[in-house]
């Protein structure tokens, strides 16, 4: 049975540096960044979040990244639980399968900013999703990109498919 209802919609927000970008950026890249962003939608009770291996959740700041630095009220949705979770499994079957992901390019902020707007209509803070380009702009950027998009981060949690 279809749950019927009105559910908060959160975007938890992580820097992975934990601070040291704020702290190194100017004399790094030569300009100040606040942080380097992981994000993830909570919603109906869980952290959902995009990595190397697909799509996971977890309870909602129980990564390995720890409690959120971030929360922002994305409002609510009316897309009830089970519904969600066929969208996820399509997007995790198609664009949001691990092996599309890529550090600068398609990304967990890539998959917060579509489910945000599948949800409720809203995007993920731009601050977030305009970082890469801010980044990759500066020449010691340029210089890091090979190294960049070699990386892979998973932040763990259960993946939809049930798979670890």
């Amino acid at each position: 049975m279809e749950q019927t209802g009105s559910y908060p919609v959160k975007v938890y927000i992580y820097d992975v540096t934990k601070g040291m970008a704020r702290q190194l950026s100017p004399v790094m890249i030569g300009k100040q960044i606040e942080g380097v962003w992981h994000t993830a939608i909570v919603v109906h009770g869980k952290e959902f979040f995009f990595g190397g291996d697909g799509i996971n959740h977890c309870a909602p700041g129980n990564t390995i990244l720890g409690p959120p630095d971030l929360t922002v009220d994305l409002g609510s949705t009316e897309v009830p639980e089970e519904v969600f979770m066929e969208y996820l499994t399509s997007l995790g079957e198609s664009t949001f399968s691990g092996d599309k992901y890529h550090l600068l390019d398609h990304n967990c902020n890539t998959f917060s900013n579509e489910v945000a707007q599948f949800l409720t209509g809203q995007k993920i803070p731009s601050y977030v999703t305009d970082l890469p380009s801010e980044v990759m702009s500066t020449p010691f950027g340029q210089a890091l990109r090979p190294f960049l998009d070699s990386m892979t981060i998973n932040p763990g949690g259960n993946n939809i498919r049930g798979q670890p």
